[in-house]
């Protein structure tokens, strides 16, 4: 029986399943949380770049559920880092989101030159209570070692671009070696990956999705994953990955999909 939490470092419960909503609009991001919710999902995952925090904080409202059964995370976006410009915009999000903290704030980008100082602002943040945990997204491993030459507190999350086609294997060997849990954005390879005959073949076996068949991937292997949907049905078969188990020959069968491709920018190379 999976666990549907994982531990962070801090000894916070994380749901290894949750909802992304990029490039999803205001009222759609409000419709999909509140259908996710219902489901079950209780991690929302959002970031002030993707300007829907206002509709993810009404569909959190139109649930009705208790603040401290739901996970929400949201992102520093780039032109806001630095030490004060931090704070500012971390105070905008919770505005937008219309909540007292969120349970888990991400650098959303290693902008050089400036990332150290957004960190010492969201360790103030952490340290206040306002966020539960304080992470990274898309850093690699010489972003962290870099970072925590200076952190007083350790990075809880990386957010990744990750997928059978991009199964960053050793940056994820080094997240494990240091207590920091992955978390994969772009989980179904924004859709690149869904016709693969071997993720077919395997969904055919158990009555499930190429879709489910990588969520589960992802799960088994330790990944916490947030697919996106603006669809009710799609929102509710994404959840619906507790029910069986990937042998480790399959298992193996999707790690050798794995061919370095990358949809997303390089963090290495970026222009935004």
């Amino acid at each position: 029986m999976m666990e549907k939490t994982k531990k962070l470092a801090n000894g916070i419960e994380m749901p290894r399943l949750g909802l992304g909503v990029w490039r999803v609009e205001d009222q759609a991001a409000t419709d999909s949380v509140r259908w996710a919710l219902a489901t079950g999902y209780r991690l929302i995952d959002t970031a002030a770049i993707y300007k829907n925090e206002t509709g993810v904080g009404e569909g959190i409202r139109q649930a009705g559920l208790a603040r401290e059964d739901l996970f929400v995370t949201t992102k520093l976006w780039n032109s806001d880092q630095g030490y004060e410009s931090t704070h500012q915009a971390f105070d905008a999000s919770l505005k937008r989101l219309g909540l007292d903290y969120v349970d888990l704030y991400l650098i959303h980008w290693p902008v050089e030159g400036k990332f150290a100082d957004s960190w010492k602002a969201m360790e103030e943040i952490y340290a206040s209570g306002r966020a539960k945990a304080i992470g990274v997204s898309n850093f690699h491993q010489h972003h962290l070692e870099e970072l925590m030459q200076t952190a007083k507190v350790k990075p809880m999350v990386d957010q990744i671009e990750l997928h059978p086609t991009l199964t960053q294997e050793p940056l994820r060997n080094y997240l494990a070696s240091e207590g920091i849990a992955v978390e994969a954005w772009s989980p179904l390879g924004q859709g690149t990956i869904l016709k693969n005959e071997t993720l077919v073949a395997i969904g055919k076996k158990y009555q499930k999705s190429a879709a489910q068949v990588i969520i589960r991937w992802h799960l088994q292997s330790d990944i916490i994953v947030i697919p996106k949907s603006v669809h009710e049905e799609r929102i509710k078969e994404n959840f619906d990955v507790f029910d069986f188990e990937l042998t480790a020959e399959e298992m193996k069968q999707i790690d050798s999909l794995n061919i370095d491709e990358r949809l997303g920018a390089d963090p290495d190379h970026f222009d935004f």
